[in-house]
Parts: structure tokens; C-alpha cells; sequence
């Protein structure tokens, strides 16, 4: 049976193993962040999490496998330690953790993020001591926890809009010493009671940025958060506030994914079949294929975000070989079906929605393909526009 110091040893040995990885790999080159990780017991805040089974179901859907301490302690303890995101909560309903089972598909809807994303994040939007931090998305508060360990609790507000999951944070944190500003709040608004802040983090995705979360950072804070929209394309950007309370900043590298702010997610749109009852019998062949924004490339990810900015209400799904391109708020719908000649379009609605996308991906290549960097986001009284010297501006939704 396993004691409670035999816990402890073993989990700093883990945590040790972990942190000498991620600083092989390149995550922990600011020596405060890696005290951070050392120091901080990431177990205590993963009491319960799901895993992937290595085959899905006969549906395909994933097969999620509870792991708690009891189930099967070395399996739990070795996850806390690895660098990966650990599932906490499926479709906003909190596990019974004392009676978990097997979950069958779902979406997740909380989680413990890898450890080289936290930091990466804290590290990405520039924290250093004296700085004021609110953080979105408390989620099982190890993030929380890191930022307390550098800053200080007394400069570091969390919010959560679950009350349960801030509920198991909060006490983790205080059963670890850490005594942040917690409180139950939608992070579309931030939250004024403890604002102005030098910095503000985001572990959830917006389709634009909150007008709030400009409104409270101070003139020269900047705020780090990931875009996303319906057809899940993701980008990150980090804003830096002006003395007139317009942001800009630029995208940054790399494929990053977070769970959308709840209300920002995608509406149901029901049955594809129901929508393709009105499309023209005669199709046209598409110029491009949907592969350029369904691949597996990083291109193809930050080809899906721009591509998303042209049709910001259009979600997208699969049936057989056909792909569906739906907007609940036009009504426009496309069909792409692979022929001899590659893919045939058929477009109905107020929208062409293949035919922006199309337009998107000449423009890019008569670019010369800018990677996420060579873009930057403005953020004004007019809107909120991506912007690259060889492209048209690309508007966000209206926050």
C-alpha cells in the first residue's frame, strides 16, 4: 500500500523527470519558470482525469478510460507527470470521481493543460514579478498555481465560469499554500473588481476579443489569447494596450488549440442533408481542394484560421465523401464531392461560402504563403481586422 510520503517521494521524483524533459525539449529557459514546475505538485490538482483508449469504438468514437489514484495509482501518477493534457470534464457535467466510468465520444469541456503549453503561455506573454495577472479559465488551477509560485498569490486572479471546477481549484490551491483572487465569472468580461491588470492570459478561445478584457489592462499591459470560430481554426495573438484603448499585436508561430469560451461555441445545425435540399443540380469545379484546410499540416491550420475569417459563421462536417459548409446565420450552404476533375462545388445562399474561401487561398499564394507571424491584429473603434501588407483585411466577428 502506498503512504502518503511514499506519494510525495515518488511524485517529486516524477516531477523531476518531467522538468529535465521539458527543458531538454526547450520549454523551461527561464530558470523562474522552471522553479515554477519544480516546485509545484501537479497531482494535487488531477485527483480524477480521462485518458484515450488506443482504438476507438465500433462508432468511432473515442474511447475515454477514467484514472484516478484508485483505479490504477502508477498509471494516474506517471500521467500527472507527463506532458499531456489531462481531460477533467465532458459536455460541462463534473465526473463522479468516486464511481467513474468509460465514456464513449463527448466533448470535453475541461482539462488540465500540458505543462509545455502553460508555460509556454505565461512565457509567451511576457510575466514578470510585479506584474498584476488575471487569468482565464481556472480550469483545475495548476496554471494558477505556476503563476502564484513566480508572481506571488496576492498579484494573480483566476476566474472560472463552472462553479464546481472553481470549487476543486480553490481547494487544491489553498491545500498547496496558494491564496489567488478566485471568483465565478465569465471570462468575456473579465473582471472589474480587481482590474486594471499589467497582464491578461486566456485558457479558452474567442472568436474576436472581448472588448472588456482591453478595457481592463492598463496602457502598455498586453493580453495573450488564442482566436478561434466555427470551423475551428486557431490562431494565437498577443496584444499590447495603447493610451487611447486601441490593441494590436501580431500572431503568433505554432498550432495551439483551446476549448472555446462557452459563449462563443458553435450552435447546433442540425441535419447536413436537410441543407443540401436546395442546392443547384449543376455543380462547378472547385479551383481549390478542401484539403487545404483539412489536411494535418501546420499550413493547413493557419490556412483553416484565415480561411474561417472569410466566413465567420460557417461551421463544417463531413458525410461520406461529401463536405458540408453550413451558416445558421445566412442560411448559404456548400457542398464539395470528390468527380474526375477533383472536387465539384455546389453553393447556395446569400453567401458563397466556397467562393471566399477560394478567393482566401489565391490571395494567400499570390502572397508567397505568409506563415501566422506576418499577420497582426488591430483592434479599434471600427472593428477588429487582420492585416498583412499583401492582403486584404480580414474582419473578426463583432465581439
Amino acid at each position: 500500500m502506498t503512504t502518503p510520503a511514499d506519494l510525495e517521494t515518488d511524485a517529486a521524483r516524477l516531477r523531476e523527470a518531467m522538468v529535465r524533459a521539458l527543458a531538454e525539449n526547450s520549454v523551461l529557459g527561464d530558470p523562474a519558470w522552471r522553479k515554477a514546475v519544480e516546485t509545484v505538485p501537479r497531482h494535487r490538482f488531477v485527483p480524477g482525469f480521462y485518458l484515450p483508449a488506443a482504438e476507438r469504438d465500433e462508432h468511432g468514437l473515442t474511447v475515454w478510460e477514467p484514472v484516478t489514484a484508485t483505479l490504477d495509482h502508477d498509471r494516474w501518477l506517471a500521467a500527472a507527470y507527463s506532458d499531456t493534457t489531462l481531460i477533467t470534464q465532458f459536455d460541462g457535467v463534473e465526473p463522479d470521481w468516486k464511481r467513474p466510468t468509460v465514456r464513449h465520444g463527448g466533448a470535453p469541456t475541461s482539462s488540465s493543460t500540458l505543462p509545455s503549453l502553460v508555460v509556454r503561455m505565461w512565457d509567451d506573454a511576457d510575466v514578470h514579478e510585479g506584474h498584476t495577472v488575471l487569468e482565464i479559465g481556472t480550469g483545475t488551477g495548476y496554471s494558477t498555481a505556476l503563476a502564484c509560485e513566480r508572481l506571488g498569490s496576492a498579484d494573480v486572479t483566476s476566474i472560472e465560469v463552472d462553479p464546481h471546477r472553481l470549487e476543486e481549484a480553490a481547494g487544491a490551491l489553498h491545500g498547496c499554500g496558494y491564496t489567488p483572487s478566485l471568483a465565478v465569472a465569465d471570462g468575456l468580461y473579465g473582471y472589474w473588481p480587481e482590474a486594471a491588470f499589467d497582464r491578461i492570459v486566456a485558457a479558452c478561445s474567442f472568436r474576436a476579443v472581448p472588448p472588456a478584457l482591453i478595457a481592463q489592462t492598463r496602457p502598455g499591459g498586453k493580453i495573450l489569447l488564442t482566436l478561434s470560430g466555427w470551423l475551428y481554426g486557431y490562431a494565437r495573438v498577443l496584444l499590447t494596450v495603447a493610451e487611447d484603448g486601441t490593441a494590436s499585436g501580431p500572431l503568433l508561430p505554432g498550432t495551439v488549440s483551446f476549448m472555446s469560451a462557452r459563449g462563443h461555441a458553435a450552435p447546433a445545425f442540425g441535419t447536413p442533408i436537410h441543407w443540401s435540399a436546395g442546392l443547384p443540380e449543376s455543380p462547378r469545379t472547385a479551383r481549390r481542394s478542401p484539403d487545404r484546410i483539412t489536411a494535418g499540416t501546420e499550413q493547413a491550420f493557419h490556412l483553416r484560421f484565415l480561411a474561417q475569417s472569410a466566413v465567420p459563421n460557417a461551421q463544417m462536417t463531413t458525410d461520406g465523401d461529401a463536405m458540408y459548409l453550413l451558416d445558421v446565420v445566412t442560411g448559404s450552404v456548400a457542398t464539395l464531392t470528390p468527380d474526375d476533375d477533383g472536387w465539384a462545388v455546389r453553393e447556395s445562399g446569400p453567401v458563397k461560402l466556397w467562393e471566399r474561401i477560394e478567393q482566401v487561398l489565391d490571395a494567400y499564394e499570390a502572397a508567397d504563403a505568409p506563415g501566422p507571424q506576418a499577420f497582426t491584429l488591430h483592434v479599434d473603434g471600427g472593428g477588429q481586422h487582420l492585416r498583412h501588407p499583401k492582403l486584404p483585411d480580414l474582419p473578426l466577428p463583432r465581439p
